[in-house]
């Protein structure tokens, strides 16, 4: 967000006014972030000069300081007429010191490393590169700045609502005198995505100026904001269970519990509930549950859709890696679409922050000797391969331990082959895996605990993996076309001469780059019989998408049976220029590990990836379900039979409510939200389905549908729910708000607050939807 204005001219003593106004602000913001009389927060409000910097002759001083509302960084230029530029607290998703980035790398010396630090967003606005005046003051602008991202993040949600409404009001109050006007209160109200009609807003005014001053003021804003965020739908059912003096007793919410959340609650496990979500110490004392402490429950994880069990690592990781569904990127080294989009190490730390275990490294001859990673045959832009294994190193392991696949498309030539071998062993070093573990050859792939912290590199294997034991150190030299005619089928929108090259070039196959596959070793894919009789454990093919899912159709069992035992890949067809991808489900539901998506579009499929991998500890492994894995099982998702597989259920989804939803163009104060809610099923084809609830008229701020849904469901533990709120537009495309995926086994029942993220997978910090789930077998 930006504006152009002029600096404000005050006099002394209207300064002196604004600038304890702004403390007073600050202060209130800071307490309800937990940072009262914090040095931290005040140094960032205080500010300081920092150079920033862009090439080696743009670096700027610029002055950057914290505004009173404690989560918009403001960015001053000392023009008369400025471009003051500002971004939110909310926005950045880590702060990074010294030279971390391709940028401060290539612009900055090594002897400034001290005084460098980064700050990088979510989504696709550009990183900023600052360098302070000392190391002392850089360390202090990363430290300041990761204690008020954690305080806000730690935030409840009913806190987050009031920081965020409180801010809207400050906006609003465009004189900053702590009042409201009538006129203030309704500029107010578009900012919050609520339209109401004149009438109303001056009903809401006369009730809470209590003090007929025609201003609201301290109290009376606190009134007005009770009034405006009022949830009837929970105060109704507050009241069924508030059976001890108007308020909940530990019985009362047991009984809560046990008949509307279905849950194996306890007396114990209602205690505790009080005691975590109760903001009121007497009731506290009495044992009971207010309904400030009910709102509280709702809206926290306890209160979520999805399940608080399944959010640390839950799942058995010993079993063999084939057994697990394994989040992969492919052309992991793009930033945007795979024609001219930047390639960018960046690119492959934004995957592996998201869990992303399964890496592509598409290789070709270098200037200097030095292999360079890009998409071939394209105005994409190049990184040097050994820079991007630096970045892998030093971010695979920041979110999941769990281990880290670089899949090589390789086109090198054997010298710099020799090279690449020479970079992963240096730079990943004891963490590479480089031979198989144990003294003895293994009967079968190793578990992802016993993996842990390590890197897998898959690519061509000159010989069988058992010459590893042997004394025989021969050799087959196979001169083949790289990851089975892969790098063919990708380009296949290229002209038709280098089409024609890629398939029939040979490349033979460095003995050090070679000798440092171990697991996943490339070959072509001759069927399931073919693999069946010829294919050992640790030998995976890639499969472009359009003959995956045409396997998929005519013979699932069959690739069912051979993902049991072995790995497979699966990639998006080279005619998505635009890096779309193709749906995972079907690929998941024959049991395929390694579904290759494009981690930088963010659309319906990579929504889709999220809910998959969300629960166990978001590790980026998710153990397959035991019809997937067990050898006697003739299930098939084409042609449903009888089996451990068809549990028939019934989920019956009441959509009521929503909860300040963002409002989508911040520009056109008159525009608000007209929200609908989609909600849908992935998973096998007879489960598919999808319902919507009609959209409410202006008003983004507190929706109510009270929208009854059934979904029948034979396999649900292959199954995605998803709910989609979209800006109801009859005159072209609905635009996207939010949306939440998730297992339907990491469901909970009952009354749910279901949270909403942006496209990119962030969530909104005040938003969700208010709903109530029921999942039944089927009568």
């Amino acid at each position: 967000m930006s504006c152009f204005c002029l600096r404000p001219e005050r006099t002394n003593s209207q300064e002196k006014v604004f600038v304890e106004h702004r403390k007073k602000v600050a202060l209130e913001n800071g307490k309800r972030l937990g940072l009262k009389d914090d040095e931290d927060l005040r140094f960032l409000l205080d500010g300081a000069k920092l150079t920033k910097i862009r090439s080696k002759s743009w670096q700027k001083s610029r002055y950057f300081n914290l505004m009173e509302d404690c989560r918009t960084i403001l960015c001053t230029s000392k023009k008369l007429v400025k471009k003051d530029n500002t971004f939110l607290i909310d926005d950045i998703e880590s702060v990074r010191k010294g030279r971390q980035t391709e940028g401060l790398k290539k612009h900055m010396d090594a002897d400034e490393e001290e005084k460098c630090f980064s700050i990088m967003f979510k989504g696709r606005r550009k990183n900023l590169d600052f360098m302070a005046d000392s190391e002392e003051e850089a360390h202090r602008w990363v430290t300041s700045l990761e204690k008020l991202m954690n305080h806000a993040h730690n935030l409840n949600k009913k806190q987050k609502r009031e920081h965020w409404f409180i801010s809207c009001m400050r906006k609003a109050d465009k004189n900053k005198d702590n009042k409201m006007t009538l006129k203030e209160l309704k500029h107010f109200l578009r900012q919050v995505n609520i339209e109401v009609n004149d009438t109303y807003v001056e009903e809401i005014f006369k009730k809470c100026d209590t003090s007929n001053s025609g201003t609201l003021e301290d109290l009376e804003i606190q009134e007005f904001y009770n009034h405006l965020t009022k949830r009837e739908e929970i105060d109704v059912i507050y009241a069924d269970y508030a059976k001890t003096e108007g308020e909940m007793s530990a019985r009362d919410l047991l009984d809560f519990l046990l008949n509307e959340q279905r849950e194996q609650a306890t007396m114990e496990s209602a205690l505790k509930l009080i005691e975590k979500y109760e903001l009121d110490e007497a009731a506290k004392q009495k044992k009971r549950m207010t309904k400030d402490g009910f709102v509280m429950y709702l809206s926290q994880e306890d209160g979520c859709i999805f399940n608080p069990a399944h959010s640390p690592v839950y799942q058995d990781m010993s079993q063999p890696l084939n057994h697990y569904f394994i989040s992969s990127s492919h052309n992991t080294y793009l930033m945007e679409d795979q024609l001219k989009g930047p390639s960018s190490t960046e690119a492959y730390v934004k995957a592996l922050m998201r869990s992303c275990r399964c890496v592509e490294l598409d290789c070709w001859d270098g200037p200097n000797g030095e292999p360079i990673i890009y998409h071939g045959y394209t105005l994409t832009s190049k990184v040097l391969f050994k820079e991007a294994i630096r970045a892998i190193k030093d971010y695979a392991f920041k979110t999941s331990q769990y281990p880290v696949i670089l899949s090589l498309e390789n086109h090198c030539t054997v010298e710099q082959q020799k090279l690449m071998a020479h970079h992963l062993i240096d730079i990943l070093g004891s963490a590479l895996v480089t031979k198989p573990l144990g003294d003895t050859m293994p009967a079968n792939l190793p578990s992802p605990e016993e993996l842990k912290g390590k890197f897998l590199v898959k690519g061509k294997r000159l010989n069988k993996l058992d010459a590893v034991f042997s004394n025989n150190s021969t050799t087959v030299d196979e001169d083949t076309v790289s990851e089975e005619d892969e790098a063919a089928d990708c380009k296949e929108n290229d002209q038709k001469d280098q089409k024609a090259k890629a398939k029939k070039a040979k490349i033979k196959l460095a003995k050090e780059l070679s000798d440092i596959v171990i697991y996943c070793k490339s070959v072509h894919f001759g069927g399931f019989e073919h693999a069946k009789d010829n294919q050992s454990f640790y030998e995976m093919s890639s499969l472009k998408e359009s003959k995956a899912f045409q396997l998929a159709d005519a013979s699932a069992t069959a690739f069912i049976h051979h993902n049991m035992d072995k790995l497979t890949r699966i990639y998006p067809a080279g005619s998505r220029t635009d890096s779309s991808n193709y749906n995972p489900v079907p690929m998941w539901n024959v049991g395929c590990q390694i579904v290759a998506l494009n981690f930088q579009t963010n659309t319906k499929e990579m929504h889709l990836n999220q809910g998959r991998f969300l629960p166990n500890g978001f590790c980026g492994y998710i153990l397959k379900p035991e019809f997937q894995r067990s050898p006697l099982s003739q299930f098939n998702p084409q042609s449903l039979t009888e089996g451990p597989w068809l549990k028939k259920k019934v989920l019956h989804v009441l959509v009521i409510s929503a909860q300040q939803l963002p409002k989508l163009n911040k520009d056109k104060q008159n525009s608000i939200v007209d929200p609908l809610v989609k909600v849908e099923i992935q998973g096998v084809a007879a489960d598919n389905d999808k319902k919507t609830t009609h959209h409410i008229e202006n008003n983004g701020f507190n929706p109510t549908w009270n929208t009854k849904f059934e979904f029948p469901i034979n396999v649900p533990e292959l199954a995605l729910l998803r709910f989609l709120v979209e800006d109801h537009d009859s005159a072209s495309q609905n635009d996207y708000v939010g949306q939440y995926c998730l297992p339907l086994t990491s469901v909970q029942n009952g009354y749910r607050h279901v949270p909403l993220l942006t496209k990119r997978g962030d969530i909104i910090p005040s938003a969700g939807l208010f709903v109530h789930i029921m999942l039944e077998d089927q009568k």
